[in-house]
């Protein structure tokens, strides 16, 4: 049972998910096949350039792009499920602050926007293996901040997350999403051995069995089992749904935010594609759970947002090749 006021407004949006203009798309098909080159030989880039058309409804082109990384804390990396300390989402927090992590040089090179969210690192969500994560309340205004991510004007963004432990919050979101145990998504996250990888496992095990009977509904199971940068990051999917703004996702809890809404409206990830190809079974399953083909496979396995500031490189070139090719005599 939810509590019916917070989450209504987001029942609504889900309910009602603008459609893109299926019109831009095909005059951007026509051009490439009058391009000067053999029919679809660009392949997926044509496709990419397609994509930026019928959600932006103009000529494809990326003039603003924001990398937008959601960083928060879980309480239930109490229980020994990463080998890295809660203190270290924090301090890669300040690392992206200082232009020292791979996302600030990969942003450099393709000129990307940076904005890097602090969820209240200090206050990590509730034990998910003994209560919900976060109230109703408490996770719908965290969505209603993450739908503020755009507030100032992009064209593409693309999203990332940081999060000690979300990994294994991604697994049981997986699990209560798409079925089975935690054995079948709890995977090695930042470097698990395969000891903590077993202990991953039974703390997805346990944290379905504590909300076993609250998980139908996908807002509940976001509140319940996830975090405060898997709600941020499902209000920021759908706040660029509603400005047709296309989405690049990278990382564990962006994966779990977008299935969360995909389960509720499974037209919400039209407008997204994934940034590259994980290396870990779990994830590269919910990928194809959700239908999303990965733009890259560099067996990257860093996040951080790094992967989605390489594959927004791609989409740029998908549209300068689109606007800037000359047409066939």
């Amino acid at each position: 049972m939810t509590s019916a006021l917070p989450f209504d407004d987001f029942r609504k949006l889900l309910a009602a998910l603008p459609a893109g203009n299926a019109a831009a798309g095909e005059r951007v098909r026509a051009q490439f096949a009058r391009a000067e080159k053999p029919r679809g030989s660009l392949g997926r880039l044509e496709e990419i350039a397609a994509w930026l058309a019928i959600w932006t409804g103009r000529p494809p082109a990326v003039t603003k792009p924001l990398v937008a990384i959601f960083a928060g804390n879980h309480g239930v990396a109490r229980h020994d499920i990463s080998p890295r300390p809660v203190e270290a989402t924090a301090r890669a927090v300040e690392l992206c602050a200082a232009g020292g992590a791979a996302v600030n040089q990969l942003c450099l090179a393709h000129d990307l926007g940076l904005k890097v969210f602090d969820l209240a690192l200090h206050l990590p969500t509730a034990d998910i293996t003994e209560e919900a994560a976060l109230d109703e309340r408490g996770c719908a205004a965290t969505m209603a901040f993450g739908m503020e991510a755009i507030a100032g004007g992009t064209d593409l963004v693309c999203i990332g997350d940081l999060g000690v432990g979300n990994s294994s919050v991604a697994a049981a979101m997986f699990a209560a999403l798409f079925g089975g145990t935690g054995a079948d998504w709890a995977g090695a996250g930042s470097g698990a051995d395969a000891k903590m990888i077993a202990r991953k496992a039974k703390i997805v095990d346990a944290a379905l069995a504590r909300h076993a009977g609250q998980l139908a509904d996908p807002l509940e199971v976001l509140r319940r089992i996830g975090g405060r940068e898997f709600a941020a990051i499902a209000g920021a999917i759908l706040a660029t749904r509603m400005e047709r703004i296309p989405v690049i996702l990278d990382g564990h809890a962006a994966t779990a935010a977008a299935a969360a809404l995909q389960a509720a409206n499974p037209a919400a990830l039209d407008h997204c594609v994934v940034a590259h190809l994980p290396v870990e079974p779990g994830h590269r399953k919910a990928i194809e759970r959700l239908g999303l083909e990965p733009l890259l496979d560099l067996r990257l396995a860093h996040g951080e947002g790094a992967g989605a500031a390489l594959a927004a490189g791609l989409v740029k070139a998908a549209a300068l090749c689109s606007t800037g090719m000359a047409a066939a005599l």
